[in-house]
């Protein structure tokens, strides 16, 4: 069977629950790397079960159709598959502890070649399980880099975010764990892009890389520390592109510009630009 995009665009990824507590929000804030400040600090209250608030970047791992990709009837070539871009709106605060719902649907696929292969975005919405409360809304853009040349509509030009030429209104310097990988997986994303070297090597690492996720769950904490009190309601969406690889135990340098109630933001590893075009809202 050879990868059918229709197939894959009318795909039933089904209906998702999950039931969440404490322990998984402070497992997901310690895989995203808090405490970023030492000693006592405001971080703490995303760790702290006597006073917990939860991440909004908490919500992407919620109720998610897992390692889709991998899903033969689809025949999609899983170990060149790529996290290109992610982008999530938050309508309201996550409780400490909730049932939850979601399900997932292909709202786009995009033909880049044979040699560059395709482009997917799925999109989810959380919802709380026993009244439909809405949490938040997700677009996952991935590369499928082994599916092109089928003859689809190529990816659409977006205008893209510019950094204002000015200095920043704020850096921070983050320094990952060597086990942020082996963490971060915890809360649910068991690619083992992440953590087996044989799966790493066959995709073209030298050894196991780093979530963009988890990375995109960190620039959501240093947004909440610097611009929001660490209040996450505060927070109302919050979009990136994942630019380059970051490798576990690399250190995250971001820069952010505050325009309006926006906050623009792009990291860098070195002299690598690893996140870049974010925009975060806040209110």
């Amino acid at each position: 069977m050879a990868f059918d995009p229709e197939r894959m665009r009318n795909w039933d990824f089904g209906e998702q629950r999950q039931s969440y507590d404490a322990r998984d929000a402070i497992l997901y804030a310690l895989g995203v790397g808090l405490p970023i400040a030492p000693g006592e600090s405001h971080d703490l209250d995303f760790l702290l079960e006597d006073r917990l608030r939860v991440l909004p970047a908490f919500a992407v791992t919620l109720a998610t159709p897992g390692m889709w990709p991998k899903t033969p009837a689809l025949e999609v070539d899983w170990v060149k598959v790529l996290h290109l871009a992610h982008a999530a709106r938050f309508h309201m605060a996550l409780p400490v502890k909730a049932d939850v719902v979601s399900r997932a649907a292909i709202t786009g696929l995009y033909d880049r070649g044979a040699e560059k292969g395709a482009v997917c975005i799925l999109r989810r919405q959380i919802n709380n399980a026993a009244d439909g409360t809405l949490y938040c809304t997700i677009d996952q853009t991935v590369a499928l880099r082994g599916n092109g040349g089928f003859g689809g509509e190529p990816l659409p030009r977006a205008a893209r975010p510019e950094m204002p030429a000015r200095a920043p209104d704020h850096v921070e310097a983050v320094a990952t764990s060597q086990r942020a990988a082996l963490i971060y997986r915890l809360s649910g994303d068991y690619n083992p892009l992440h953590a087996d070297y044989d799966v790493a090597r066959k995709a073209g690492y030298d050894r196991p890389i780093l979530h963009g996720l988890a990375s995109y769950g960190t620039v959501c904490a240093v947004v909440l520390r610097a611009f929001c009190g660490g209040n996450p309601a505060l927070m109302r969406s919050l979009s990136l592109r994942f630019a380059g690889v970051v490798m576990p135990g690399d250190r995250l340098d971001f820069s952010c510009w505050k325009e309006g109630s926006q906050i623009l933001f792009e990291a860098k590893v070195g002299e690598r630009t690893v996140l870049d075009q974010g925009v975060a809202e806040i209110v």
